[in-house]
Parts: structure tokens; sequence; C-alpha cells
């Protein structure tokens, strides 16, 4: 069923494509907002990774590897996004508050804590190529298997367990840079 949805979608069939989209575009989102960071910019690259699926079905040579090749463009529309995005990142924080507006100085100091906590992870992970952030939002995030990943970034198993390795020790190392 799905092949038929994929072949039909690739021959121009603009119900089957949307049926696709409507699919996926919740993981592609995801993705995209792990990797970037910021609500917009997973939004336009959400929209660009479809958008140029769609302009470019036909080079689809494999209906069962559609995923795939999806994951490929959807990687290609988030590095596009950063080259688009610079260095600049506006980040918007909603604390919860009491009834009388204000906070328990305990839930104040936990919530900074923690704050501070993700904006050190964010800035190390900011700090990570558009390559290790992939390998790592898809493993860890997305949960997704080494042979997945493989297959969506285009390249050997053993190459994505290395760029895996790597990618932990480049996290790890911008951690403790962040630390300090």
């Amino acid at each position: 069923m799905e092949r038929a949805l994929v072949e039909r979608a690739r021959s121009g069939d603009r119900a089957a494509f949307d049926a696709l989209v409507r699919s996926r575009i919740d993981a592609v989102y995801r993705t995209s907002l792990a990797i970037l960071g910021a609500e917009a910019d997973a939004a336009d690259a959400t929209q660009e990774t479809f958008v140029s699926a769609w302009c470019h079905r036909e080079a689809l040579r494999d209906p069962d590897l559609f995923d795939a090749w999806l994951g490929r463009i959807n990687l290609n529309a988030c590095r596009a996004q950063l080259r688009r995005r610079g260095r600049t990142s506006v980040r918007e924080l909603r604390l919860p508050e009491s009834e009388d507006g204000r906070e328990p100085a305990s839930t104040e100091r936990a919530l900074d804590d923690r704050t501070a906590d993700a904006d050190a992870f964010d800035r190390a992970f900011g700090r990570l190529s558009i390559d290790d952030r992939a390998v790592l939002v898809l493993h860890h995030l997305h949960e997704r298997p080494v042979a997945e990943i493989a297959a969506v970034l285009g390249a050997p198993e053993g190459t994505i367990k290395s760029r895996l390795h790597r990618a932990r020790a480049a996290l790890e190392s911008a951690l403790a840079k962040e630390s300090r």
C-alpha cells in the first residue's frame, strides 16, 4: 500500500503526495527542530523539505527508500536554513506563574538551574556540525537504529557508528567548555 502511494506521488498525484506529507510532517518537523533549535527555522526547513521533495520527486529511484530519501532532503534543508540564519537566534522561555504572580523561591531556583542546564546544552549542541547534530538527533531523539540512519544519510553502517562516536565526543567536549 505504502509503495503504491509513493509511486502515485512520484508520478505527480497530488493527493497521494498530500497523504505522504500528512503521515510524515510531524517527524520531519521534530527532526528539523532538534537540529536547528528554533521553531521558526524548523517550520521553514520542514516546508522546504516537502517543497523540494515534490519538485524533485522523479529523482526517487526506489519507492521503498522514500523515508531515507526524504530524510536526506530534510537534512539538506536544515543545512540551508543554518546557512541563511547565520549565527543569530532568539529564544523565548515561558515560566509558569503562581496565583499571586510570583514563584516560590525554591521553584525559581529549580527553574533557573534547569534553564541554565538547558541553555548550556543548547549552546554546546549549537557548536556541533550539522552532520554531528543529525546523527545524534536520529539516534538519540528518534531512536533510529544505525542501519536506518545509514540509509537516511547515505553512508555505510560502519561510518555511521564512527560518526556517532565522534558526535558524542564532540558534544561531551562542548558541554565541558560550557561548564567552565
